[in-house]
Formats: C-alpha cells, sequence, structure tokens
C-alpha cells in the first residue's frame, strides 16, 4: 500500500460511521443503535434515570420503551428510580400521580386523552425532564415522541413540546384471512397465526404493538374486508381475546371485519334483512357476546354490495340502513361501524368513478352518530393517482374516514420504490370547495370543516410474517408515514423521510440528504413509467401486477384497462366532463368542477382522468400529447435508474445485508419500469399512428408480444 492510499484508507475509516452486524430489518424505526460520540454527553446528562409515576400496564409498556431505547442509545442501561434525587432524570406520567406532574396539569388542559406534553423544569434542585399527559396513553405516547427525539438527533437539555392527535381513530386495516394467506399482502403470510391462538401469544405481536404505538396507531381490523363470518364465532373471539390483552398496554383497540350474511352462514336465519327483528336481535346479542371476550372491541368494518359481497342492498335497502343496525347493536358498548363507500353494481352502466357518490350523498345525515363512511382517496381504487374522492366536502352530516392503501396492489407490489407519503399529503391538502378556498380532506375528516366528533383515518396493512415486516426496508415507510400524517395531517413528506430514514438507517447527512430526495421522487417515477397524464387502472388482470392496457374480456366493463383509457383513433383518455362525458367532474364543488371541466385548466396530471384527448393536442410543454405521453414514459424509467445511482454511493453507511436486498429491489424496478413503458407505448402507438419523438427509443417488440408475457402465482391475489 503506497503512502497516498494509507493516509486515503485511514481517512475512509475516520468519517464513514463503523456499521453493526448486517441486520434483517425486523427492528423496524425503533432499532436504538448508540449514538454518535458527540451526542453520548449530553443524551447521558439528560437521560440519568427513569422516574415512573404510575403502576399500569401502559405506564410499565413506556418504562419497558425507555429502558430499551436508552440502553440501546447510549450503550448503557438508565437505571429505575423511586425517587427525584438526581439531574437527568425523566419522570413520566399523569397528574393523578404525581404532585410534579400536577403543576403542570394546567398545560395540559388541550391536550385531549391521547396528547402529551415533554418539558424541562427544575424541581427540588434537579433539572429533569418531564413527560406529562391526561392519560396513560398520552404518556407511552410521550416516551416514544422522546426517543424519537434522541434517535434523530435534536437537543433534549431544554425540552418544552406538546403534541396530541388530530384524529380519533387512527387504524390498520389488515386484509388477513383465517387461512394466513393476504389479499393484497406482498410480505409472506399473515402475522396473526390463528392455529396456536391462544394458547401460544408469539412475541410478535408485541413487537408490532410497539410499532404501531410509536407513531400513533390506536387500532387495527384483524381480517379482511371480504371477511369470513367464522371470525365471530367462539373459537375465534378467544383468540381475539388474546391478541386484544397483549395490544392493550399499547392503547390498539381491535376490530373486525364482518360480513353482513353472518347470521344465515352461522345460525341458518332464512334473511340477512336489516329491517328484520330476528336480524336486528342477532346482531345485538353478537355484539354482547363480543364484548364479553373483548371489554374494549373497537367495533365492525364493513364492505357491502361490493364485488360481490353481501350487504343490505340484497333486500332493497339502503347503506344507512344496514349501518344502523349495527350501529345499534355496538352503541352500549361505545362500538362504531366503519361502512366502506368503495362500491360499485355490476348493473350500473354508470361510470364507476361516480357510483359511491350517487349512492351515498342522499343518504348524508341518515347515519347513526357512531357511523363512519370510510371513504378510499379516490374513485377509482388507490391507482398510482387519483383526484380526490368527490365524496369529501359532498356529505356534510356524516362522518367520514379517509382510507389509503399502505401495501402496494397498484404500484409494484413489494420490491418497487414506492415512497407513499406524497400521495397521501397530495389527497390530505387538497381543497374540496365545500365551504370556499381552504376546505381541505385534511379538514373533512378531522372534523373542523363540518363538526364531525368521530375522526379518523385507516389504512390498508402492508405487513406480513416476512421478517422485515413489509417485503422491503422501504415499504416500512410507508407504515411509518400512514401513523405519523393519521397524528397530524400537516406534516410534511419530507420531514416524515427525514425521521424514518435516521431512525432506520443512520442520521449521517451524506446518507439522509439523498436517500430521502430519492424516496420523495419515487411516487412520481411509479406513475409516469405506469400511468402518466392520468391515465388510470392499466394493469394486468387479477392481481394488477404488470401492464395490461390491452385487457377486454372481462365480464364487467369496468373490470377491463379499456374501459378507463379509451385509446382510440382520434386520443386517449376518458371523457368525465359535463358537456361531452360521463359528468363525473360536476359531482365536485364549482370552482373544482370548473378546473376539471376545462381542458386547458385541469391540472396536467389528471388530464386524461377527465378529458378524452386527441393526439396531436398540444401540451403546456409545446409537444402533442403522443410526444408528451412518450417523454413521461421515459421519464419514469430514468427516475428508476437515478434510484440506483443514488443507492450504489449509499454502500459505506448501510449493512451488507440491507443494502444487498435494496440494490436488487431497485433492479427489478428499473427492469419492470422499461416493461411497462415499452408495452404501454407499444400499445397505444397502435392507436396513435404517430413516429417517437427523437431521441426516445420504440419499443423493441410489437405489441403481441408484450400480451403474451404471463405472470401465474403473483403474491397477494
Amino acid at each position: 500500500m503506497t503512502s497516498l492510499s494509507r493516509a486515503l484508507f485511514f481517512a475512509l475509516v475516520l468519517v464513514v460511521p463503523q456499521l453493526a452486524h448486517a441486520e434483517d430489518g425486523y427492528d423496524l424505526w425503533l432499532r436504538y443503535r448508540p449514538v454518535e460520540k458527540q451526542w453520548q454527553a449530553p443524551y447521558r446528562a439528560s437521560a440519568a434515570a427513569l422516574l415512573p409515576r404510575g403502576n399500569s400496564p401502559t405506564i410499565k409498556a413506556a418504562t419497558d420503551e425507555l429502558s430499551r431505547g436508552l440502553a440501546g442509545l447510549l450503550g448503557r442501561p438508565v437505571p429505575v428510580a423511586a425517587n427525584l434525587t438526581a439531574n437527568g432524570t425523566i419522570v413520566y406520567g399523569t397528574p393523578e400521580n404525581s404532585p410534579l406532574i400536577k403543576t403542570l396539569a394546567p398545560a395540559l388542559a388541550g391536550l385531549g386523552d391521547e396528547g402529551y406534553r415533554i418539558k424541562t423544569v427544575v424541581s427540588g434542585g434537579h433539572t429533569v425532564t418531564v413527560i406529562a399527559a391526561n392519560s396513560d396513553a398520552g404518556v407511552l405516547y410521550g416516551a416514544f415522541a422522546y426517543l424519537r427525539l434522541l434517535q434523530t438527533r435534536q437537543p433534549v437539555d431544554k425540552l418544552d413540546i406538546a403534541s396530541s392527535p388530530k384524529l380519533k381513530v387512527r387504524i390498520l386495516d389488515h386484509w388477513d384471512n383465517l387461512d394466513r394467506t393476504q389479499e393484497r399482502g406482498y410480505a409472506g403470510f399473515s402475522i396473526w397465526d390463528w392455529h396456536k391462538m391462544p394458547d401460544y401469544m408469539d412475541l410478535r405481536y408485541t413487537d408490532y404493538a410497539r410499532a404501531d404505538a410509536s407513531i400513533g396507531i390506536n387500532g387495527a381490523v384483524l381480517n379482511n374486508v371480504s371477511a369470513n363470518a367464522n371470525i365471530l364465532t367462539p373459537l375465534y373471539l378467544a383468540k381475539i381475546a388474546a391478541l386484544a390483552n397483549v395490544f392493550r398496554p399499547y392503547h390498539i383497540k381491535v376490530y373486525l371485519s364482518v360480513r353482513w350474511s353472518a347470521p344465515m352462514e352461522l345460525d341458518h336465519l332464512a334473511t340477512a334483512d336489516p329491517l328484520d327483528p330476528k336480524v336486528q336481535a342477532w346482531w345485538k346479542a353478537k355484539a354482547d357476546e363480543i364484548y364479553k371476550y373483548v371489554p374494549d372491541f373497537g367495533g365492525f368494518l364493513v364492505k357491502a354490495n361490493s364485488e360481490g359481497q353481501p350487504g343490505p342492498g340484497d333486500y332493497h335497502r339502503t347503506h344507512a340502513e344496514g349501518a344502523n343496525l349495527l350501529a345499534d347493536a355496538l352503541a352500549p358498548h361505545g362500538g362504531i361501524v366503519m361502512w366502506r363507500a368503495f362500491v360499485y353494481a355490476a348493473e350500473n352502466p354508470e361510470d364507476r368513478a361516480k357510483q359511491a357518490y350517487n349512492e351515498f350523498v342522499p343518504l348524508d345525515g341518515k347515519f347513526r352518530d357512531n357511523v363512519i363512511v370510510q371513504i378510499k382517496n379516490g374513485a377509482i381504487d388507490f391507482q398510482p393517482r387519483e383526484p380526490f374522492h368527490p365524496l369529501f366536502g359532498a356529505l356534510h352530516h356524516t362522518n367520514e374516514f379517509l382510507e389509503v392503501q399502505l401495501t402496494k396492489e397498484y404500484l409494484g407490489l413489494a420490491t418497487s420504490l414506492a415512497y407513499l407519503a406524497p400521495l397521501y399529503e397530495e389527497v390530505l391538502h387538497a381543497d374540496t370547495y365545500a365551504k370556499g378556498p381552504g376546505s381541505t380532506v385534511a379538514k373533512v375528516i378531522d372534523g373542523s370543516l363540518f363538526g364531525n366528533t368521530l375522526t379518523g383515518m385507516a389504512g390498508v396493512s402492508n405487513v406480513g410474517d416476512d421478517r422485515n415486516w413489509t417485503g422491503s426496508e422501504f415499504n416500512q415507510a410507508n407504515w411509518y408515514a400512514f401513523g405519523r400524517l393519521a397524528w397530524d395531517p400537516a406534516l410534511s413528506s419530507r420531514a416524515i423521510a427525514e425521521e424514518w430514514a435516521k431512525m432506520t438507517f443512520t442520521s449521517d447527512p451524506r446518507f439522509v440528504e439523498p436517500v430521502v430526495d430519492m424516496m420523495l421522487a419515487s411516487r412520481e417515477a411509479v406513475v409516469d413509467y405506469m400511468t402518466p397524464l392520468g391515465l388510470h387502472h392499466l394493469m394486468a388482470t387479477g392481481h394488477h401486477y404488470g401492464p395490461g392496457p390491452w385487457v377486454d374480456d372481462q365480464k364487467r366493463p369496468d373490470w377491463n384497462p379499456v374501459y378507463y383509457h379509451r385509446a382510440d383513433a382520434a386520443g386517449l383518455g376518458f371523457d368525465r366532463t359535463v358537456a361531452t362525458g360521463s359528468g363525473a367532474t360536476g359531482q365536485y364543488a364549482p370552482p373544482v368542477a370548473k378546473a376539471f371541466e376545462n381542458i386547458d385548466t385541469t391540472p396536467q396530471n389528471l388530464l386524461l382522468w377527465f378529458h378524452h384527448v386527441p393526439w396531436t393536442h398540444k401540451m403546456p410543454s409545446g409537444r402533442t400529447l403522443w410526444d408528451e405521453l412518450v417523454v413521461k414514459y421515459d421519464e419514469g424509467v430514468a427516475a428508476t435508474a437515478r434510484a440506483q445511482a443514488i443507492w450504489a454511493q449509499m454502500k459505506p453507511f448501510v449493512d451488507a445485508q440491507r443494502f444487498d436486498e435494496e440494490t436488487a429491489y431497485l433492479a427489478i424496478e428499473h427492469k419492470e419500469a422499461q416493461w411497462w413503458r415499452d408495452a404501454c407505448l407499444a400499445y397505444f402507438e397502435t392507436f396513435s399512428k404517430m413516429p417517437f419523438p427523437a431521441g426516445h427509443a420504440v419499443p423493441p417488440h410489437d405489441v403481441g408480444y408484450y400480451k403474451a408475457i404471463n405472470f401465474p402465482f403473483v403474491p397477494g391475489h
């Protein structure tokens, strides 16, 4: 080794962080690895001892987490004290259990049942950190928030932080089946091992609860919305009670998806008509039975009269009549009904994007107070990009939840890089104009726009039994981002990504800055190489993996991609205008409808959602629609190549196992992006009959080649 190379070698050793052993992703963002030397002294001084005030299971969970976290971050155990005798003690609890915390009670008045305050105070001559809340649950959330400050290398010597959730119900919907398969799950099997419960409870259930609580999630629907009635039998209720016991210290309630025909399937009733007294009595008795097993049971999630599921429509009853039946059964126990607005009828010739609005708007004000209409972010089905659902802003007298998807059903399944916080943020910030400018979707779901008191946000879970929980390390960021935005919809995608990257990998800015940029660009890349300019639902049939814009053989018109893109010799896109199309633009408030109605004022990224556009139409760039389409597809492919290049530079900062895994996944995505680009453009060129713009390659094969590609046994289907 030359003197120069030796000098470079030692310089690298000094500046590149020393990596721990290879990791498998199990620890998620709760890794608690030792902080750098410059943070050791101040953090040690601020965390000399733990002084819990209270002895509930939730306070014990907070103590366990603080002990675990501080031991990992500081490299030494932090003792649990009985009394306040030293600087740097962390005192935590509620005013009822501590005279010191009681002095902060006035500052807790506006924080509700789950908020917390973290404040540096002087007591008895000692400088201490107080984590105070009105409830033990708030204390637990405050403990996780304090650890997050350390994990993200924030100063903790002079703290005065207060936070409370903007939404009451922050819930993960697990589309898990009783046989442990998962609909739209790409991380192995379900984590719920029903066969072994309740006699064996995997420690993973506790770690799941820790992860949820760390980001403020307070509920979990345990089973698929396409429900199996057996989940309501005593055999499974005993298992559910055991899970509820694990979750309870972490302030997480359990909920169940229920099958509308359960009274007929389980007890042979002749009908499931919601107005039938025997059906009403059955559901009341079933609710009473559930609460004997789980006294704090959260309630029901219902998918009814959608995609073949039974529902009140089978008896010519409304969604309100169905939801209210269940709501009345749950109300004495404090339970809620989350009634999904994802409905579309096979015999309805109406534009599918309009059907939920048409069914639910006439029912506004007819639902019980403990019913929530749970609405997807867009009117079709979790597409890479959709305009916000027109029901937001249209239901003025009905509780509304926003439902988003964490699992990447239409976004490349497990292996693509698609950080979805920008998607969630996009819909949360969308302005419905229901009460003039500033009537955002966030204000609809947090109750501030229409005065609703039952508020919330639901995320379709991406958790499975893979060791890394979500199929890839970066998919964990969507779980994390959902929880953080459900707590506070005003948080930014960038700030959340920075937190997650620091906690999951390293706080070194040479890693954080480029990787966060890569994450923030990733969802737009997927949009561009799959469905640019407002195209939607081009995915192959059933499993939704890979391109299938040519599919036209499904029994329902709206299961065929050709239904959505409507390519012909004249142009491309779905005309949803009032003037000449389906009229879907008219479901939005007038200022929004006016913008969407006009081809020149429709946002370019939604153009083909609302308009059938001539191939030669001049775009804002000066290019024709056809040329713009080609450019967008190529931009998507190029973005995946840039992500590969950025990640390749991160090798010094990441353990080998996680680095190699993501390297492989980015290569897969780049290959799939090229496949998407070539297949879609080869197909659309058969309609446009236009040459490819200069510098943009013609697909290497004709459309017949891409039609012949088949992938059986795709996960999650």
